[in-house]
């Protein structure tokens, strides 16, 4: 399984995951032409791509989602309700290409078997997934205010989880957003601050997890270096081994990041 963050942080998110002949992006929140860009500049084809998974409905996700499923006849994958929530964003989708998901239910697409589940934002239905290609599990869980109980039921055990380390409280507090917009950042319907994903990085490794990618960083509220230490931090002070136990590393902004190998 090969794993690359196209783009990752409150400006546009998309990840890509292949294995064989099976290419999924999860997210497609930048325009299209940025997107093919970032899938070129890691010699990948979009017409290759075999779906789109949808986390949830907000811009920073959707952005370029209905100009690549047109340009390229890719299948869009999210839950109804989330369907029911960013239709009309996305223009016009062809019937065919409009595919659903539930919770409940493991979704097979091509040499994947992906398993859905909720986290806590202030979207409609917003979800994780733990992708599964019968040899190594791979974990994604952004936009999230809080640790959820399905969230520590499905990540454990997965060999790679995106984590959201999403901001610094104190930075938070002391910046420029707007009183309602901090309170939103950091309630249990927002984003999970750094310290608050070290710990949940902890419980992960403690899991069997090796290798960590923080993800979906504020550009306003938290820098990579920040987020970094934080969990690297709590992870030594419990005993973790860098680079022994566990790989650490933070998914870039604005460009691909390093594409890792399971």
């Amino acid at each position: 399984m090969k794993f690359c963050s196209l783009y990752s942080g409150s400006s546009g998110n998309s990840l890509f995951i292949s294995n064989n002949n099976s290419k999924l992006l999860i997210d497609a929140g930048l325009s299209g032409v940025k997107i093919q860009n970032a899938l070129k500049a890691i010699g990948e084809n979009p017409n290759e791509i075999s779906g789109i998974l949808v986390t949830h409905e907000h811009s920073d996700h959707i952005h370029g989602l209905g100009v690549l499923s047109r340009r390229f006849g890719i299948p869009i994958y999210a839950n109804e309700d989330t369907w029911d929530a960013m239709i009309g964003d996305l223009g016009k989708i062809a019937p065919y290409n409009i595919k659903t998901f539930d919770f409940e239910n493991t979704l097979v697409l091509g040499d994947f078997e992906i398993k859905a589940f909720k986290t806590s934002h202030d979207a409609v239905a917003s979800a994780g997934f733990c992708i599964n290609n019968g040899k190594k599990r791979l974990g994604i869980a952004t936009d999230s205010g809080i640790v959820t109980t399905k969230m520590m039921e499905s990540l454990p055990g997965c060999d790679l989880v995106v984590l959201e380390s999403n901001h610094d409280p104190s930075m938070l507090e002391a910046g420029r957003y707007p009183f309602y917009l901090k309170q939103r950042i950091k309630s249990d319907f927002g984003h999970l601050s750094n310290e608050i994903a070290g710990n949940m990085a902890l419980a992960l490794v403690e899991a069997g997890t090796e290798q960590l990618v923080l993800a979906h960083l504020s550009e306003e509220n938290n820098y990579p270096l920040l987020a970094y230490e934080t969990t690297a931090r709590i992870l030594t002070g419990a005993g973790v081994k860098l680079e022994k136990d566990v790989t650490l590393t933070v998914a870039k902004r604005s460009s691909v990041s390093e594409i890792i190998e399971l």
